[in-house]
């Protein structure tokens, strides 16, 4: 038995398994995006440009600045406004997600709340990154987005995946990414930090989506702080989403809530009262 052509073959497979998935290319308008944010002195005024260049981007821009989640006391009536009030990298952060909106459709069933969903995480992640000021709340608004978009390139590629979606999602003790494994030699997981690296996001962002159900790094003090903080606020955010729409703590919070708040230094008390705090602003949205 050849022992080393295996593991070879292996990786053959899975290699072309994941070539056969559909990543979305970098939009050009981000690529513009990250390429004035890369310059030495950002242009406020290019950046407006490109906001402008889309009138739903502008729209959701104007929204966004002025909703309950960013403080909402000072009301953005401009493009250039709303750019002032929430900051170039927030800005980009918004951006980021409308494309993402637009590269990758979620138009079926299963998938018709995926958008939703994701984006009310991204501003749960924004809120709790400044009320626990850990990290760029930035990168939280992409992170929160994007930690999910494996779902609908998977969907796409396997006519059998939104079972496998479901059964991952009443798992109550193995990752959710085991079945996906298990059954696909992939994960959404995977994918979507695939997709993170191609479009230019963040290191930390990538990494985070990558291990978004992977609740043992947040006790690996070998793993970037960063990467672990978005784990963490993720948790808090999912938990947030649950009991906004009526239904009990996630199962992923019973795996890995402990730990996420034993991270972050929160006590049950504190951990009950921020979350109140998180559902108050979903309802003032």
């Amino acid at each position: 038995m050849n022992t080393v052509a295996e593991p070879i073959q292996q990786i053959d497979q899975v290699d072309a398994l994941i070539k056969s998935i559909r990543i979305p290319p970098r939009p050009s308008l981000l690529a513009d995006l990250q390429r004035e944010l890369a310059a030495e002195d950002p242009s406020l005024d290019a950046i407006g440009k490109i906001v402008a260049s889309d009138v739903g981007m502008s729209g959701a821009l104007l929204k966004l600045a002025n909703s309950a989640i960013y403080g909402g006391r000072r009301k953005a009536k401009s493009v250039e406004q709303a750019i002032l009030f929430l900051g170039i990298n927030q800005v980009a952060a918004m951006m980021t997600g409308l494309l993402a909106r637009q590269a990758i459709p979620a138009n079926s069933a299963a998938l018709a709340s995926f958008w939703d969903i994701s984006t009310r995480r991204a501003h749960a992640m924004v809120f709790l990154s400044r009320r626990l000021r850990l990290g760029e709340p930035d990168v939280a608004h992409t992170f929160g987005l994007f930690c999910d978009t494996g779902v609908p390139l998977l969907m796409d590629r396997f006519q059998d995946y939104g079972a496998t979606y479901a059964a991952a999602s009443l798992e109550a003790e193995l990752p959710f990414t085991a079945l996906e494994d298990a059954r696909h030699q992939t994960s959404h997981a995977a994918i979507g930090c695939l997709l993170a690296r191609n479009w230019g996001l963040s290191d930390h962002v990538g990494w985070a989506i990558l291990h978004h159900h992977d609740f043992a790094i947040l006790d690996d003090a070998s793993t970037a702080s960063g990467v672990r903080s978005l784990v963490a606020l993720s948790l808090l955010a999912e938990n947030a989403i649950c009991r906004y729409q009526g239904h009990a703590e996630s199962l992923e919070w019973n795996k890995g809530g402990a730990a996420a708040c034993a991270y972050l230094g929160l006590s049950d008390e504190e951990t009950a009262e921020l979350l109140d705090e998180l559902l108050e602003a979903f309802h003032e949205d």
